[in-house]
């Protein structure tokens, strides 16, 4: 599986009864598809799937299964805090037709590299699926190393590091150490475009929910050769990417979805709402996107 262009980590649509609302989540994925995404990442963090059980998880991960045509990517979220649910879920997303799962450290649980090792094995043991390793050491508490990821490099079903630290200087290094073995993947939005520039042909990308089009614009841009083109589009899209960054990162997506017209609901609790400030604030910064 070659991984390549923008592919948006979806968020869950809720409707006024705090059920998934698979209408708002048919008009998003429809505008999504029409700005020029390749792929979906549905039931990640963007996607709430702690606030969800393994029901609506099924149910989130056959729709989106049933929207896909052919040629679209499709990764599946299966995160838990235990390896045996990790697996076990990973199981279920095989079975309704995922065979690429993009997996971050267990949560909670803050496991050594030795332990953490072991957990990726043994859910590359008990499943036939590609996975896609998920570094985000901010919300996860456990950075992937590099003796963890040496380890796995030269496992043909590895294929992939999303990397959303935020250091580009590991952006570098994975680049470095892992061509040809293990691709890098932007998850670091606001420096996507430093992620291009360091071998990163895929953007598994959680801003692309609410504005996809400029994502998929500068993704283009960047693989066209035009860089200083590409430099200006980073320009417009880094002051929402870095706002985005600085907390409530899922609600603010969410209202971007509704600026953009496809409304997607309120996130689920603990999640709360935001401020009119955050929202007038978050309002400004992506004003120039939506626009364009």
């Amino acid at each position: 599986m070659k991984l390549s262009g923008v592919m948006p980590a979806l968020v869950t649509p809720f409707d006024a009864n705090d059920k998934v609302d698979f209408k708002a989540f048919e008009k998003l994925l429809t505008a999504l598809r029409a700005a020029g995404v390749t792929g979906w990442v549905p039931m990640g963090s963007t996607g709430e799937y702690f606030s969800m059980s393994n029901a609506e998880r099924e149910e989130v991960l056959k729709f989106v299964k049933d929207f896909a045509n052919e040629g679209e990517a499709l990764i599946a979220g299966t995160n838990a805090p235990a390896t045996r649910e990790v697996i076990e879920n990973t199981l279920r997303a095989k079975e309704i037709g995922y065979d690429t799962v993009l997996l971050a450290t267990p949560f909670y649980t803050r496991p050594t590299q030795e332990e953490l090792l072991a957990h990726y094995r043994a859910v590359l043991d008990a499943t036939d699926v590609n996975l896609i390793l998920y570094n985000y050491p901010y919300k996860d508490g456990v950075e992937i190393g590099f003796e963890l990821m040496d380890a796995l490099a030269d496992d043909p079903r590895v294929i992939g590091i999303k990397e959303s630290s935020g250091s580009l200087q590991r952006a570098v290094d994975i680049h470095a150490r892992y061509k040809g073995r293990i691709d890098l993947v932007s998850g670091s939005d606001d420096i996507a475009l430093d992620f291009m520039f360091w071998g990163a042909d895929c953007w598994i990308c959680g801003p692309a929910n609410c504005m996809a089009a400029a994502c998929v614009d500068l993704d283009r841009t960047f693989r066209s050769g035009d860089l200083a083109a590409a430099r200006e589009k980073m320009t417009v899209l880094y002051r929402a990417m870095n706002i985005l960054e600085s907390g409530k990162f899922v609600q603010k997506i969410k209202y971007g979805c509704e600026l953009q017209g496809t409304p997607v609901g309120k996130c689920r609790a603990p999640l709360g709402e935001l401020t009119e400030q955050e929202k007038a604030d978050f309002r400004a910064a992506v004003a120039p996107i939506l626009d364009r």
